[in-house]
């Protein structure tokens, strides 16, 4: 940020560093013992050397420091994260609110989108949170005790950081799971021996008084950056160089946010204001271990949860009385698992084996899904189906062993009456609600799998609920499209789409690519005769330029059917100007 540059010209550059730090041979961090061998000893210093031998940017980075660290410590205080972390952010960012990593990390922090968002922040064409001190500060401590509640270990939890929890299982297993001390030497992570660099560079260098000083300001309404700045005397040029956040210079009332304001005394802004992570996130925790707060249900003889929507992993552990490590081990997932809304979670350890015997899979489905659809333990789950893959889609109409291939009764296919659900043939299911799968509905409900007849009526009564629950929508990616657009289209989560479709967030979307949605529906699709329309309620809608006949459909509650039968239309299309009639609901 120039104006740091700025500040140490007229102020005068800090104060000199009379040698570059030694990295000792043993390092306190976040209340750990790390050992630092000799072959790590000379990379760790050479990386302090580098990141000290350029004394103007050093000393940048120095200030910038002190201004942001007091924010970081408090925040960090509240949400019992170790202080030690905050040094992460010199080495994400070198704390400058709008670093672009080149996988289009941004941030203080260094959030891709979709984890930004499930770590409650906002990120759209208005609003980027991951810029915002105080949001992204908030969601770094979450992301990094989501990390330690997995392995017990703040180490782990730091190199989690960089290459998430998954890829830390993957490489060291729970090996170090709770240690207090740990060894650092060259077959180290890299990125765990970078942060002990920064650490060791700016820890005594950054003790004293910023020369920038900054305050805090709530909004508890809709304001733009002028009114703030002609409130709090400060230029609004200047004000929004600090605020790189409010992308168009206006502040919504959605939530309360916290602005930057240079000048004052952070410690007495902090005296007068509340910070807490309600505030700078959309999900409120529920009270642990209130099972009423929520739907359960029970699967396989295994009691399970319902997923309410902006619930994390933590709030439903909580909810269902669990330490996350516990709901996490039970439901065979990492800590960066993204929490689908509509989505049931065990809260006991799933069976070794479910009685059904097999199971005939449909479009979508992977071994974890079919794990939680059926209460089957996953690694008991790919025992008994050693020819099966974990990772990706498996291919519809496969046959899944649920129990020991000898036990197993013989497969069954049941084709279902049109006295469970109204299947149509149709290449599009004219009748559902917008959003609703724009492919066959009969495949649905084409194959699934009988242990005997007696189970028939259970099978029907699943085979509904899955007409509910389970909606996908197939979307082909058109030019210029990205995933963040094509989540907002379709109201859902970015890491959905990542997960559902195995995406590889460092490739761009190709023109013609297939992306599979999926979506959760909480109504039932009303009987027709529950339709009936009063013709007395009926408005007329003139059609907008960015209008489409999904989107229309969509904010009356209609389905776009209902709209096309009303209209007398043939088409998919709409035109500007066009004027709709519309029956109220």
């Amino acid at each position: 940020m120039r104006f740091f540059a700025v500040a140490l010209i007229f102020f005068g550059v800090a104060a000199s560093y009379a040698q570059t730090p030694e990295v000792p041979h043993k390092i306190h961090f976040a209340g750990m013992v790390l050992i630092i061998r000799d072959d790590a000893k000379r990379e760790i210093q050479k990386d302090v050397d580098a990141l000290t031998k350029h004394k103007r940017y050093f000393d940048m980075n120095v200030e910038r420091a002190r201004t942001y660290f007091p924010i970081i410590e408090k925040i960090f205080k509240e949400e019992q994260l170790p202080e030690d972390f905050k040094y992460l952010a010199l080495q994400e960012s070198a704390l400058t609110p709008d670093a672009v990593s080149v996988s289009n990390a941004v941030g203080f922090w260094q959030f891709k989108d979709y984890t930004a968002q499930e770590m409650g922040m906002r990120v759209d064409n208005q609003i980027d949170e991951r810029m915002n001190i105080v949001s992204a500060t908030y969601g770094a401590a979450r992301y990094i005790k989501q990390n330690n509640w997995r392995f017990n270990n703040w180490v782990l939890a730091l190199q989690a950081y960089q290459m998430g929890a998954g890829g830390v299982e993957r490489a060291v297993g729970d090996k170090y799971n709770g240690d207090r001390q740990m060894e650092i030497n060259s077959e180290t992570y890299w990125y765990v021996k970078k942060y002990l660099a920064h650490k060791v560079a700016f820890e005594e260098a950054c003790q004293g008084h910023p020369k920038v000083k900054i305050s805090l300001y709530e909004t508890k309404s809709e304001k733009k950056l002028s009114e703030i700045a002609s409130e709090v005397s400060v230029d609004e040029n200047v004000l929004g160089e600090y605020n790189k956040w409010a992308k168009r210079g206006t502040i919504p009332s959605d939530k309360p946010y916290f602005l930057v304001v240079p000048g004052g005394s952070i410690m007495q802004d902090f005296n007068s204001l509340t910070l807490s992570s309600e505030k700078a996130s959309k999900a409120t925790p529920l009270a642990k271990g209130n099972h009423s707060a929520g739907v359960k249900t029970v699967i396989n003889g295994v009691e399970a949860v319902k997923a309410n929507d902006g619930e994390t992993l933590s709030v439903i552990a909580s909810r269902a009385g669990l330490d996350v490590s516990k709901f996490i081990q039970y439901n065979d997932m990492s800590i960066d698992h993204s929490v689908r809304p509509g989505s049931f979670y065990f809260v006991k350890q799933k069976k070794k084996k479910n009685p059904l015997g097999v199971y005939r899979t449909k479009m979508g489905d992977d071994l974890w899904s079919i794990s939680q659809q059926f209460g089957v333990k996953l690694k008991n789950l790919k025992k008994l189906n050693p020819g099966i893959k974990e990772e990706g889609f498996l291919v519809s109409g496969s046959v899944i062993a649920l129990m020991s291939v000898k036990n197993a009764p013989r497969p069954e296919v049941l084709t279902v009456s049109g006295d469970v659900a109204e299947l149509s043939n149709d290449t599009f299911n004219w009748g559902a609600q917008p959003g609703l799968a724009a492919i066959p509905v009969s495949k649905v409900a084409e194959t699934q799998v009988l242990n005997n007849i007696d189970t028939v009526n259970q099978i029907k009564h699943q085979l509904v609920k899955q007409v509910e629950l389970d909606t996908v929508i197939v979307h082909e990616v058109q030019q210029g499209e990205t995933l963040y657009s094509i989540a907002n289209k379709y109201s859902v989560d970015v890491s959905d789409l990542i997960n559902s479709n195995r995406l590889n967030v460092a490739a761009p979307l190709k023109k013609g690519q297939i992306i599979s949605v999926h979506k959760v529906s909480s109504q039932l699709i009303a009987d027709n005769d529950n339709k009936a329309l009063n013709q007395s309620e009926m408005f007329t809608y003139k059609v907008k330029n960015s209008d489409t006949l999904y989107g229309i459909a969509r904010q009356f509650g209609a389905t776009i059917k209902e709209i096309m039968d009303w209209n007398n239309k043939s088409v998919l299309t709409v035109t500007t100007g066009e004027k709709l009639k519309i029956f109220k609901r």
